[in-house]
């Protein structure tokens, strides 16, 4: 081959590449972003992912069942205020076995919500003493102790016609109901450094994540018996009838016309109070129960819902919690 027809081929592939290149034209967003900002170039490529056909079937989607949202959240809440709902479930329970006239011992669970915790790791430097104190002379209300007791009375008439006898009894049987309190907050001169009623010690303090350690000694007046009959209540409930007894002229010989012997309910209520009341003030077998309770519940109120939570705020555990009693001022 010549060279003539060589260079013209040469010629051509110089002058394709020495051309500029072709410009495809700009699409409706590249126009709008340049005319928005000539000086920023060409925008960013668009995204060219798979996009799926919109009449294909979509893949199936794994969903939880809004009853099974709600089982989740409501175990979730059961376990946060355990403690909460099981006080008020028994105490629930103790209402109705009272009202049913049932005496039953049901453990104690005393009420707190799920913050009433141990800051662990807090550092503090607060005097525990008068903090802790301020706080049990907040206290507003005695601690009850209450006894639930069963006995028997017998009510008589008697109106005798000449020299026969004219009587009618009935025994019955009843169940009485005392309350023993215990003042809680005997007043500022019952705590007085002088009168030793209180002593706080601080065995340890908080360090190292680990919360400090506190006894806490206290003295309160004995817990206070019923001081009238109307502390004492009967439940007229389970109260009924047992047994009979009348003179042999009743219902003959006019007996029964003259005695009619239909009790009336009060009669027969505030006869049994004060035998209650007797009981609650003298018998031992009801007044040892009754102050047992008074004690055991003023101090669980006292630990559980004044001096623990406030130590446990401050960093600090009741290592050991002693009340001991004393007669009234």
């Amino acid at each position: 081959m010549s060279q003539e027809k060589v260079n013209p081929m040469l010629r051509s592939l110089l002058f394709a590449a020495a051309a500029p290149p072709r410009l495809r034209p700009a699409s409706p967003d590249e126009a709008r972003y340049q005319a928005a900002d000539p000086a920023s170039g060409p925008p960013p490529p668009a995204h060219t992912g798979y996009r799926p056909d919109p009449g294909s079937p979509r893949p199936p989607r794994f969903r939880i069942k809004r009853s099974a949202k709600w089982a989740l959240v409501l175990a979730a809440a059961v376990f946060i205020f355990r403690r909460a709902i099981a006080s008020l479930v028994l105490t629930a329970l103790a209402a109705t076995l009272h009202f049913l006239g049932l005496s039953v011992h049901l453990p104690t669970v005393r009420f707190a919500w799920p913050w009433q915790t141990i800051t662990a790791g807090t550092t503090t430097n607060t005097d525990l003493g008068p903090w802790v104190l301020q706080k049990i002379e907040g206290i507003s209300r005695p601690a009850l102790g209450q006894a639930n007791f069963t006995f028997v009375f017998t009510h008589k008439v008697s109106k005798s016609i000449g020299i026969f006898p004219c009587w009618y009894a009935s025994t019955f049987y009843a169940v009485g109901h005392a309350s023993a309190t215990v003042d809680l907050n005997p007043g500022p001169a019952w705590w007085r450094p002088a009168q030793g009623h209180y002593r706080l010690q601080v065995l340890s303090r908080p360090r190292g994540g680990q919360p400090g350690q506190v006894t806490v000694t206290m003295m309160l007046p004995a817990p206070q018996l019923p001081q009238s009959a109307h502390d004492v209540t009967i439940d007229n409930l389970p109260s009924k009838p047992v047994a009979t007894q009348h003179s042999w002229t009743y219902p003959g010989f006019g007996c029964g016309v003259l005695l009619r012997p239909q009790f009336a309910p009060s009669v027969l209520y505030a006869q049994a109070q004060q035998i209650a009341f007797y009981k609650a003030t003298r018998a031992p077998a009801v007044t040892r129960p009754l102050i047992q309770s008074a004690e055991t519940e003023a101090t669980q109120t006292i630990r559980d819902s004044f001096i623990q939570p406030t130590l446990n705020a401050l960093g600090y555990t009741l290592k050991q919690f002693t009340l001991r009693w004393t007669a009234a001022p």
